[in-house]
């Protein structure tokens, strides 16, 4: 497989597997940002705006809107950094987790099927894509 084969393929099926995520958000009635906001933060870690926003690139706004959001209905909870005067830990409320875990469980659960259903080879692809974005990102800088 020549360069551009790989990657057109790789573009494709990563467009076609994003358009899935952001049809099971709607089919869920949520917005897809908001899926993987409250994915990030299902993971059982706290984490703060500007990670969600760089870590999953999302608008650092949307974040910020999508965090109100959550707020004001009673989901998150947010708790200062040491040291830091402006960024704040979020993390989900009790309430929070429960509505993320009834949002994301049949989520969960295709992922789960799915990842049972490749094989070795392709379950390595997994640990390469850290590299492909970073060779990207530093090829970019140049």
């Amino acid at each position: 497989m020549k360069e551009r084969e790989f990657f057109y393929n790789f573009g494709r099926f990563l467009y076609n597997i994003d358009a899935f995520y952001s049809e099971f958000a709607r089919n869920s009635g949520v917005k897809p940002n908001l899926l993987w906001v409250l994915y990030a933060l299902n993971d059982g870690n706290k984490h703060s705006q500007k990670e969600i926003s760089a870590s999953w690139d999302i608008p650092k706004t949307t974040v910020n809107t999508i965090m109100g959001e959550l707020l004001k209905d009673g989901y998150i909870s947010l708790s200062q950094i040491k040291g830091q005067k402006r960024e704040l830990l979020i993390s989900l409320t009790d309430k929070g987790k429960s509505y993320a875990n009834k949002l994301l469980n049949k989520l969960y659960a295709l992922e789960d099927k799915v990842y049972e259903e490749l094989s070795n080879n392709a379950r390595i692809v997994n640990e390469n894509l850290e590299e492909i974005l970073n060779s990207f990102k530093k090829e970019v800088k140049k």
